[in-house]
């Protein structure tokens, strides 16, 4: 919690002068003249983030490069025990650093829709409106609080351009969106996932 804020949340003025987003449910603040959103801050009650060791790492980032890799191959390439991989990844899933395994689509079939980048900028208050809303959007594959320009950064996947159109109506037409810019995916020139 931030020294001096309440429980309940910052005050009016400490919300003038955080800046926050989410990664799985704790917020992280910085300096910035936005007002906070749809985040809580964490709770005495929440345990915090374990500490990750070079391992943990190591073997994290074995598995963003192939989450379908045995753990006798993962212990042979960390040059450890099967037995502590076992329970290293039980403890990573246990307290959620990883929370799930996916795929990552190959650029030709990724290629068969559209895909868009789209900052939104929000009034003040209608954070967690927005949020609720923008969820219930098949299309938006992935919404993340940024600091500058916009207050979110939303991933969109559609059909077709006129899917696309269609969304983005969608999107504007939310109580609470003041603003939206959208830029069309083009190429992947790289995706290493998502660095530990």
């Amino acid at each position: 919690m931030v020294a001096g804020s309440s429980p309940a949340g910052p005050t009016k003025q400490e919300s003038r002068a955080l800046r926050g987003f989410c990664v799985s449910g704790v917020a992280v603040l910085s300096a910035g003249p936005s007002l906070y959103h749809a985040c809580s801050l964490p709770s005495a009650l929440e345990p915090p983030l374990p500490a990750l060791d070079e391992i943990d790492r190591q073997l994290i980032a074995a598995l963003q490069l192939n989450a379908r890799e045995s753990v006798a191959m993962l212990a042979r390439q960390l040059g450890i025990a099967r037995t502590t991989v076992t329970s290293r990844l039980a403890r990573l899933e246990k307290t959620q650093v990883i929370t799930g395994y996916g795929v990552r689509l190959g650029q030709r079939v990724a290629d068969g829709g559209l895909q868009a980048y789209v900052g939104i900028t929000v009034q003040p208050r209608s954070g967690k409106e927005v949020l609720r809303r923008l969820s219930a959007m098949a299309q938006v594959q992935q919404l993340c609080a940024v600091s500058g320009e916009f207050d979110y950064v939303a991933w969109l996947r559609t059909d077709s351009p006129e899917q696309l159109d269609q969304l983005l109506d969608q999107i504007g037409s939310v109580d609470g969106v003041e603003k939206t810019t959208t830029s069309i995916i083009l190429s992947n020139k790289l995706d290493r996932g998502q660095p530990v």
